[in-house]
């Protein structure tokens, strides 16, 4: 009975880790809203979703692999070579990712062009294998790269769908790109009376959309922490 108590207590532990983690990772310290890092991709290929997903799940399976590597070789490698070593292992790891692009998606990594290569210089990469790889288990690891790889896609999704539907009346344009022949019908069109806002889709239309997506999220984040009236402590005095 003992044995299974401890069971459950070790299980519960590890699941509100977890959570925690897919937390820090999808908002708290999201890469892109909050950390900052990975901007120059993120800025330049999302002028629409499509663009943007392809070069999230690029920079997710890139970020998976190099912390499980980083974390399966933590305890082998000294604290004086560990940024060179986990340099090369980001490179091996996006030098993959990139041929399998050229070799499956090939038009869509001629539009994506230079950064998929550049996946190597994204500081969030480095700085998960870092500070989190380094430092724990595999299975926190693997957490902690899929939800820092989702919520830096997601934030490249909605920038680029933001900007695609306003700079060009279309959502999920050339997605037959990503997703092949059969998703040709995905693409949505608005009104035909609507006239696109070409300065959402021109390198300041990425900047004004980043910022007001941060602008957003701090908005959300003040409210979900102001504190309601029930409570702020009240201090009741009686007189005696």
């Amino acid at each position: 009975m003992t044995n299974i108590t401890t069971a459950k207590q070790t299980l519960t532990g590890k699941w509100q880790a977890y959570q925690e983690i897919a937390q820090k990772g999808l908002w708290n310290n999201n890469q892109a809203l909050v950390a900052l890092l990975g901007l120059c991709p993120l800025l330049a290929v999302t002028n629409n979703s499509v663009n943007g997903l392809g070069l999230g799940l690029a920079t997710m399976a890139v970020l998976l692999t190099s912390n499980i590597l980083v974390s399966l070789i933590r305890d082998f490698v000294p604290s004086e070579i560990r940024i060179p070593v986990f340099i090369a292992i980001i490179a091996c790891a996006v030098t993959i990712i990139d041929m399998l692009m050229q070799a499956y998606f090939y038009t869509l990594h001629g539009i994506l062009g230079i950064f998929i290569p550049l996946i190597v210089t994204n500081c969030a990469i480095l700085a998960r294998a870092e500070s989190f790889a380094s430092k724990n288990p595999l299975d926190k690891s693997i957490v902690d790269a899929v939800f820092i790889g989702i919520g830096f896609t997601a934030v490249l999704v909605v920038l680029g769908g933001l900007r695609e539907l306003i700079g060009n009346g279309t959502l999920f344009d050339q997605a037959w790109l990503l997703f092949g022949d059969g998703a040709q019908s995905w693409t949505i069109h608005l009104s035909d009376a609507y006239n696109p806002v070409l300065l959402a889709i021109l390198p300041p239309g990425a900047f004004i959309g980043l910022g007001l997506l941060i602008a957003l999220k701090n908005v959300v984040d003040a409210k979900v922490k102001k504190p309601s009236l029930v409570d702020i402590p009240v201090e009741v005095k009686t007189a005696s």
